[in-house]
């Protein structure tokens, strides 16, 4: 059994972005059940690091007439305008994770980027990924239906996924398909490909603006009859999204990605699934469903079941050594570590999102990793190691918020332990680090 020091870890951990250990003591002092409470009710906005780092606005990208865009110089011009200002959004939100003080906000809004996977490289407006990113912040933690239905007729997600192409003389399925497959269903027999065609026409009708609003178009909607999982009517988008989510596996089906996400590679147990469904409930309480989540047995059972992701690994490691990052510069040089190791926020591979598990343990990435980590130790504040050398890595283990090393990873650290940088460099690469 881990002791309380480690159960307060691993949820500090799973709930952010790395941990320290006096973000852990401090954990162990409040208890878990008031720990999640307050951190589920914070305003992330409110956060005083996120106030430091406020998001961005971009001067329109002018387009200019048909001619200009056939214009090589000026389409040149233009693209690295918009290349420019997507590299910013990007450095942004790095800093933004890197400097909130209750990284809870933002780990959730990663979890649910990661859950309606939008990706800039087709979108190319930062204004509408920046307004989806917005949305998935402010309605992550309420009630999912209005989560889930703002994702709907999102801008970005319209261009994503070809909802601009979906008229009613030419459905375009795409969004129909992915809402019910990845965001809400999943695959299997719980939707059929007549649910797909009939969606795609209930969702005809929505456009974006171009000030990244969206609005719907009746002359543009189809107005006949659908059915759509057993439900028939006009329907529209928000009679689509009521019928997605009234399917009874819906819930279970989010409790076991925002798990995967949050809590083990190893889907729950149909216990915990329950537990996890009861406390959504009617109400799609997001809140209710996590905080049941993390004060749950099994969470702290599933002690080093899931491996961090790039994105977690390196906020991590620049947060526990107070990495200074204050400038889109100093962001952009992140930037590149983790186009490296294959995840960059704005930019999921596809709408399935990133991979999990093993799949970010590669021996390509091991390089990398250490070359990375060296460099931030050296940038780093290493002062809590000062001291004699054989306590260093007891010391190390508390900086980063670990609980124990293995007799491997012990033997490594002790090897090392006359060295800070080095010791750092090999501790968050330990598989005690790389796991959770």
């Amino acid at each position: 059994m881990p002791s309380q020091w480690e159960s307060a870890a691993r949820l500090v951990r799973r709930t952010g972005f790395g941990a320290t250990g006096a973000q852990v003591d401090a954990a162990v002092q409040m208890g878990t059940a008031h720990y999640v409470s307050s951190m589920l009710a914070a305003d992330p906005g409110a956060d005083r690091g996120a106030k430091a780092t406020p998001m961005p606005r971009f001067p329109a990208i002018n387009y200019g007439d048909k001619g200009a865009a056939r214009d090589k110089t000026a389409k040149k011009a233009l693209n690295k305008q918009r290349g420019e200002q997507l590299k910013a959004m990007t450095a942004w939100w790095l800093r933004r994770m890197i400097a909130v003080e209750q990284p809870f906000g933002e780990k959730l809004t990663f979890c649910w980027h990661n859950h309606f996977a939008t990706s800039a490289k087709k979108v190319k407006d930062p204004g509408l990924m920046l307004g989806q990113n917005t949305k998935l912040r402010t309605l992550g933690r309420g009630d999912f239906h209005t989560l889930a239905y703002g994702m709907l007729t999102d801008a970005a997600m319209l261009r994503w996924l070809d909802g601009q192409q979906n008229t009613s003389k030419a459905p375009n399925e795409n969004l129909a398909r992915e809402f019910m497959e990845l965001f809400t269903l999943g695959h299997g027999d719980a939707y059929t490909e007549a649910d797909v065609r009939e969606g795609a026409r209930a969702l005809t009708g929505w456009r974006a603006n171009l000030d990244g609003t969206t609005a719907f178009r009746a002359n543009l909607h189809d107005n006949g009859s659908k059915t759509v999982l057993g439900v028939t009517g006009n329907l529209d988008a928000a009679s689509f999204c009521n019928a997605a989510l009234a399917v009874p596996g819906a819930a279970r089906y989010l409790a076991t990605r925002m798990w995967g996400q949050l809590v083990s590679d190893t889907p729950p147990s149909a216990a915990v699934l329950d537990r996890l469904v009861s406390a959504y409930a009617a109400k799609r309480d997001v809140s209710a469903m996590l905080a049941a989540m993390f004060t749950a047995p099994e969470f702290d059972a599933a002690h080093g079941s899931i491996v961090v992701t790039p994105v977690e690994w390196l906020v991590g490691v620049v947060r526990a050594l107070r990495v200074p990052v204050k400038t889109d510069g100093d962001a952009i040089q992140l930037i590149r570590v983790l186009m490296g190791l294959g995840q960059i926020p704005f930019y999921p591979p596809s709408v399935a999102g990133w991979p999990s598990g093993q799949a970010w343990l590669s021996t390509a990435a091991v390089d990398l990793r250490l070359q990375t980590a060296t460099a931030l130790a050296s940038a780093g504040d290493l002062s809590a190691l000062d001291g004699s050398a054989p306590s260093r890595v007891d010391a190390v283990a508390h900086l980063l918020g670990i609980g124990s090393w293995s007799a491997r990873s012990s033997a490594v650290l002790r090897a090392a332990a006359s060295d800070p940088k080095r010791l750092v460099a090999l501790a968050v690469n330990t598989p005690e680090y790389l796991t959770n």
